[in-house]
Formats: structure tokens, C-alpha cells, sequence
């Protein structure tokens, strides 16, 4: 049983209790946890850190344990079969070019994982509101780097995670965005039409839907974590480690790369980066996955497939974002001190784009980004005009 329990909450306990039976099944002798931690987790997992108190085989001194609340939809991926198979795919890699904690024990049964702890590590989120811009850009390169290289070494593994899926019962799998950017670039037209007044001119319509080739089976396809907003990255001394899987896919590394030119786009922690770190970050992500795809090393051919990235995450933002403000207008996440207000992240991202579009040759999206822009302007006069760069940054602004 679970030692030192103190007064921790009953779903943390149960889900230490049943890391304890699942590891005493697979060593075939009692294992207790002590010193429970609550680390968090959503309202859809518990995830807690724990000591091993008892130990009859080769555990390390601390695990975390991911215990999965809720049965899953049934007309949905289950999170916990994309999860597990994310940890499975990265625990077979080298130690060096592994992204993540490894899996140590899972149970499909008690929907629970046991995972390697990292430690008492820093997130990327910590740093970026911190008070250090050195340390903040260092991380953001680091990020930047960790990216690059987990998406180097899951090339060509699709079938492999397709595989680790179908053994878990996964009948079939997708990148969860796909369907959501597709629905974005149909409807959200219509819906700056009737929220801001905007009408969308064919031809820039013509400009988003080339997007949609980013969402097929193209040759530039690696592993995403999906969702990597700062909270779900840990700053370690192994550099930057990748966590939470629930969305693990395979897709095109463009849809990833275009957070250096809308940083973490739908995220609460969604602020703007200081003149010229996004470049820094993309040469750092360049220099991992040139070596698998030496194309990309091709400026022109880089920036093309970016600036349609780019454009893809603009308008699923918006198909994200805006129905938020039919009452008022409001910040992105729960904590207004962390995270911006809608419609000036809106509004940076389509400023943004329009500049991104002049340079890219898409005329008619660079008239439409600024249009829209406008629009939230004026629309909430209150608001503030320009999107802030995150905190760490501002002493230096």
C-alpha cells in the first residue's frame, strides 16, 4: 500500500495503489510508493510522483505515474492507446535521441502508465515568464533543437506507431488537427463574415486551401507530440524533454516548425517572441533535420512550405478563437496573467501573416490579414494593440 499518504486527494492515491499492483504483478514481489506528489495532470488524468519505498527488482528511486480517468469515448481515439504508443515508439530509441520519459509499466486495464521521472525540472512556460532572457532564449533554442531531433529520428516510423496502435485495439489513427484545419478552412470564412463584417476575397480562399497539401501524406511526415504549448515541455539537463502524448501523431514537420513564426498558436501561453529569436529557433531545428531531409536545407523551398504552415494555424486559430468573443472579449486561457487576450493574439497572428504573405507572394492573404487585424481592432478598441512578448523578455524590449 501507499505509504505516507498525508492528506492527499483520493484520485491520487488510487492511482498510486494501482501503480503499486501493476508493479508488483510484473516483479512478481511487493512493491510499495511513498511520499505522494501531485503533479497535476487535467481533468481527464491524474499524474503524480511517487518514491519507491520497497523495491524487489531494478526501479529507480522515483516514478510518475499517469492514471487515465475516464473510460474513453467511443466515437473518439482514445488518448491513453496515443499515449502509450508515443512512449513505446520513444522508449525503443537510443538514449540520445529519445524525446520523452521512458515507459517502464502500462495497464490497459487501470488505463495507468509508469513513466521515468525527469525530475524536478523547470517547464518551458517557467522560463518564458521568468525573470532571465538569456535562460529563456536558451531554452527556446533548446526546444527548437529537441524538436528538430525527435522529429529526425521518427522519420519513416509511422508504420511502427501505426503498429504499437493497432496492438492496443486502435482500429485507426489521425492526426487529430487534420480534421479541425480542414473544417477551419471551410467555414471560417464565413465566420469573420458574420463576427466581423470581413469578407473573404476568393483569391485569398485559393491561398488558404493550397494549405490543405500539408495535411496529407506528404514525405516530410515524423512524430508530433501535437500538442507542445510550454507547459508540456520540461527544460532537463539532458536539454529539453517532450511530455503528454494524448494526441501523438504522425504529420507533415512544417505544421511543427510554424511555431517559430506563430509561437505555440491556440495555446494559453501564446505571446509574441522578441525581432529575430524565430529565425535563431529554425536554424537550430534546421541543423537536426537537414540531415534526413537535406531539401529542407533549400531556403526558397523552406520558407514556401512554412509560410503555408503558417497560414494553416492562422486560420484554424481563428476557427479556434473567435466564437470565444461573441460576448466579450477575453484571454485565451483561465489565467489572465498568463496568457493574452483573444482578439490581440488574433490580431498579431493575422498581422503577422499579411507581412509573412507580401514577402511569400500571397497578395490576397496579405491584404486579408490586415483587413482582419483592423477589424478586431476595431471591434475592441480596449484591447491591447500590439501582443506582448512573453515576460522574460519585456526588461529587454
Amino acid at each position: 500500500m501507499v505509504h505516507d499518504l498525508g492528506s492527499f486527494p483520493r484520485p491520487v492515491l488510487a492511482a498510486l495503489a494501482a501503480a503499486e499492483r501493476l508493479l508488483t504483478r510484473r516483479a512478481g514481489a511487493t512493491v510499495v510508493l511513498a511520499d505522494p506528489e501531485d503533479l497535476g495532470g487535467s481533468d481527464r488524468s491524474v499524474v503524480a510522483r511517487a518514491r519507491v519505498a520497497r523495491n524487489p527488482f531494478s526501479l529507480p528511486r522515483t516514478l510518475v505515474v499517469k492514471h487515465y480517468l475516464a473510460e474513453p469515448d467511443p466515437e473518439q481515439p482514445d488518448p491513453f492507446h496515443y499515449e502509450v504508443a508515443s512512449c513505446q515508439l520513444f522508449t525503443a530509441l537510443p538514449a540520445e535521441a529519445r524525446p520523452s520519459p521512458v515507459l517502464i509499466a502500462h495497464d490497459p486495464q487501470a488505463r495507468l502508465l509508469v513513466l521515468e521521472d525527469l525530475g524536478r525540472s523547470s517547464t518551458l512556460a517557467d522560463k518564458l515568464f521568468g525573470p532571465d532572457p538569456a535562460d529563456a532564449q536558451r531554452c527556446l533554442l533548446s526546444w527548437a533543437r529537441a524538436l528538430g531531433r525527435m522529429q529526425a529520428a521518427t522519420a519513416g516510423r509511422e508504420n511502427d506507431f501505426g503498429a504499437l496502435l493497432r496492438r492496443l485495439g486502435a482500429r485507426a489513427w489521425r492526426d487529430p488537427m487534420a480534421e479541425e484545419a480542414r473544417v477551419a478552412l471551410a467555414k471560417a470564412p464565413e465566420l469573420l463574415a458574420d463576427e466581423l463584417g470581413v469578407r473573404v476575397p476568393a483569391a485569398a480562399t485559393l491561398e488558404a486551401h493550397e494549405t490543405a497539401r500539408l495535411l496529407g501524406g506528404t514525405r516530410y511526415r515524423a512524430f508530433s507530440p501535437s500538442d507542445t504549448c510550454p507547459d508540456n515541455n520540461l527544460v532537463t539537463s539532458r536539454g529539453v524533454r517532450f511530455v503528454d502524448f494524448e494526441w501523438g501523431c504522425f504529420r507533415d514537420v512544417a505544421l511543427d516548425a510554424a511555431y517559430f513564426r506563430v509561437p505555440f498558436p491556440g495555446c494559453e501561453a501564446s505571446f509574441a517572441l522578441p525581432p529575430g529569436i524565430g529565425d535563431t529557433m529554425l536554424d537550430s531545428w534546421r541543423d537536426e533535420v537537414s540531415a534526413v531531409w537535406p531539401d529542407l536545407d533549400d531556403g526558397a523551398k523552406l520558407d514556401r512550405r512554412l509560410l503555408h504552415a503558417q497560414l494553416l494555424w492562422v486560420w484554424l486559430c481563428t476557427w479556434w478563437l473567435l466564437p470565444r468573443v461573441r460576448v466579450r472579449d477575453r484571454t485565451v486561457g483561465l489565467d489572465a496573467a498568463r496568457s493574452p487576450r483573444i482578439s490581440t493574439a488574433l490580431g498579431h497572428y493575422w498581422r503577422q501573416m499579411a507581412r509573412s504573405a507580401e514577402r511569400g507572394d500571397l497578395p490576397a492573404t496579405a491584404e486579408l490579414g490586415d483587413t482582419v487585424a483592423d477589424a478586431l481592432a476595431k471591434r475592441f478598441p480596449d484591447a491591447p494593440g500590439t501582443l506582448p512578448v512573453y515576460p522574460a523578455f519585456r526588461s529587454v524590449a
